[in-house]
């Protein structure tokens, strides 16, 4: 088995952290980012783990952090697309600028990383992107009609990945 090397955005709590857990557990490479660097102190003791502060909101960043990726690995191979945060209230009651962070964040972000990784795995025709949603992602309630329209973004953006990057051996 080779080892292979995982990028996931959002890794220093939750499902985030413990897929990293995992990961270095199975012997594979790391690369853990979250907004913060110093949230990542746990896995910066490995070898085999490169932490980085991201931002997946900023296409800079995560152009650079890509980059840093790839220099120090070689590849991606995984990409879990992590990142994001949920939000409450009524439709009405939101504002444009709550309505606007989180689509910049588990929308445009998530696509942001997306974009970033897809050229190195199109390069060795390999790969698999793994996006975090929810159940909000198929059928939404009260309270959570915005949180649940970027997850039902999220699954939409997933299902015409699988069905783009399927011929190209790399698996969404």
């Amino acid at each position: 088995m080779t080892q292979r090397t995982w990028f996931i955005t959002g890794a220093s709590r939750g499902i985030g952290a413990e897929i990293a857990k995992a990961v270095l557990a199975a012997g594979d490479q790391l690369i853990a980012t979250a907004r913060n660097k110093a949230d990542l102190h746990q896995f910066e003791s490995s070898q085999n783990v490169l932490t980085l502060s991201l931002d997946i909101t900023d296409e800079a960043q995560v152009k650079a952090a890509v980059a840093a990726g790839l220099e120090r690995f070689g590849q991606i191979d995984v990409l879990v697309n992590n990142a994001g945060f949920g939000l409450l209230g009524g439709i009405e009651e939101t504002s444009a600028q709550e309505v606007e962070r989180v689509y910049r964040t588990n929308v445009f972000g998530l696509l942001n990383v997306i974009r970033a990784v897809l050229p190195s795995m199109r390069q060795i025709r390999s790969g698999h992107i793994i996006n975090l949603s929810s159940i909000g992602g198929y059928r939404s309630t009260p309270g959570w009609g915005i949180y649940s329209s970027t997850k039902f973004a999220v699954e939409g953006i997933t299902e015409a990945l699988h069905g783009e990057l399927a011929p190209l051996g790399i698996h969404a």
